[in-house]
């Protein structure tokens, strides 16, 4: 399905985020890993977050995770520990291009059986649980950090494990997160500044927990915000302080004029007027905004840098070489990079009509859609694909005064 988008000149309202799908996926797990699971609340309704509760309540010898990048690698290090249970984990054409031989090395090297179904280094995995021990592993933290915080949710049941992370470790922020919700279900874990993360032998203790809202989806209508000075955007259901690291989006927006005011789980958004010059950001601790504000910057005037931004390449589509084109149908001549994005001010002609193709990346499409206000009738293609973290982010612009058409 296809939207064609036009912008409200303004928008006045409340928006209930929906519940961090990051946070969700974690807590499913280390759960699951629980000798007696508790209640989770408030757990995000999206297709990632689906993938993973469907996989742990199956009792199929095959689970399909989609285009779950999380789900792929966090099921990969629960089912290694299941003894007496085989599963092939698959996912999507897209899934089988994503590389995975990182975590597979590591579990292999604890004693876990892991085998390829197809091509080395990629999906599916033939995963055939056992009983393991923990030990002294070294992981290359600068491929995705979604393979430190698996081993790490995995530790306190194999026996402990000393983790060492050779080269920069990407998205440190998400690593905190799972260190910090291990702890809440009773995992022994120092605080995770060095590259080395001790994690004893101990059991997880049950415990009930609710999910706090989403900081990556706030990251669209603060975009908002910034584009329709005069509106005032207030966001339910946010934390802060937040274990989450793209609630450091809150700290960057003063620099394109829009600063967060909290009030309980509200959060006022509104303009200063002021914009900086120029922007220079390293984010590799908040990979996920780089699409948000890539497209937000070129749209203000903004020239930047966006730096810190390798793990784009191999997300749900090179999302570096997505944006360069796709922006480019817009106007706005961007360099890219093999890990950064910048630009100089620099405009060509945009296309009549011009529709933006989103590659089956939900971000792609949630971080376009604001472009309708300096773009009326942009079109959105494949615009489902939002089911992936946000399902609601169309009926919500909808709410807040977009017009949505469907068009072919």
């Amino acid at each position: 399905m296809n939207y064609s988008l036009v912008a409200p000149s303004r928008m006045v309202g409340e928006v209930e985020l929906p519940a961090s799908k990051s946070i969700s996926n974690r807590a499913l797990i280390i759960n699951a890993l629980c000798p007696q699971p508790g209640q989770i609340g408030n757990l995000a309704d999206c297709d990632d977050t689906r993938a993973v509760a469907s996989a742990l309540a199956s009792h199929s010898d095959h689970i399909n995770v989609g285009a779950a990048g999380t789900a792929m690698r966090f099921l990969t290090a629960y089912f290694a520990t299941r003894q007496g249970r085989t599963v092939t984990i698959d996912g999507s054409e897209r899934m089988r291009q994503r590389p995975i031989g990182t975590l597979v090395e590591a579990l292999r090297s604890l004693g876990a059986s892991i085998d390829y179904a197809g091509e080395e280094g990629y999906p599916p995995l033939k995963v055939t649980g056992r009983r393991f021990k923990g030990g002294r592993i070294e992981v290359d933290g600068d491929i995705s950090s979604q393979y430190i915080s698996a081993l790490m949710m995995i530790a306190p049941i194999i026996g402990g494990l000393e983790l060492h992370i050779t080269g920069r470790l990407t998205s440190r922020p998400y690593v905190k997160m799972t260190a910090s919700m291990m702890r809440q279900w009773g995992a022994d874990l120092p605080t995770v500044e060095s590259r080395s993360i001790a994690i004893t032998a101990k059991c997880y203790e049950p415990r009930n927990f609710t999910v706090e809202a989403d900081w990556s989806a706030a990251g669209y209508w603060i975009m908002l915000q910034a584009l329709l000075p005069q509106s005032r955007i207030t966001l339910r259901g946010l934390q802060c302080p937040s274990v989450q690291g793209d609630s450091l989006i809150a700290n960057i927006a003063p620099q394109f004029g829009v600063i967060a005011n909290r009030c309980g789980t509200y959060t006022d958004l509104c303009c200063t007027g002021r914009c900086a010059n120029r922007i220079d950001e390293d984010l590799s601790d908040i990979p996920d905004q780089a699409q948000t504000l890539a497209v937000l910057l070129c749209l203000k005037g903004i020239p930047y840098r966006l730096s810190g931004l390798h793990t784009l390449r191999i997300k749900e589509t090179d999302r570096i070489e997505a944006l360069r084109s796709q922006l480019l149908k817009l106007g706005y001549a961007v360099e890219a990079g093999s890990d950064y994005l910048q630009w100089d001010g620099t405009t060509v002609a945009a296309e009549a009509n011009a529709r933006i193709a989103t590659f089956h990346d939900h971000r792609m499409a949630m971080a376009f859609a604001p472009a309708a206000v300096k773009f009326p009738g942009l079109v959105i293609e494949d615009a489902t694909v939002v089911a992936k973290s946000y399902p609601q982010f169309w009926q919500h612009l909808r709410h807040m005064g977009f017009k949505l058409t469907e068009v072919e």
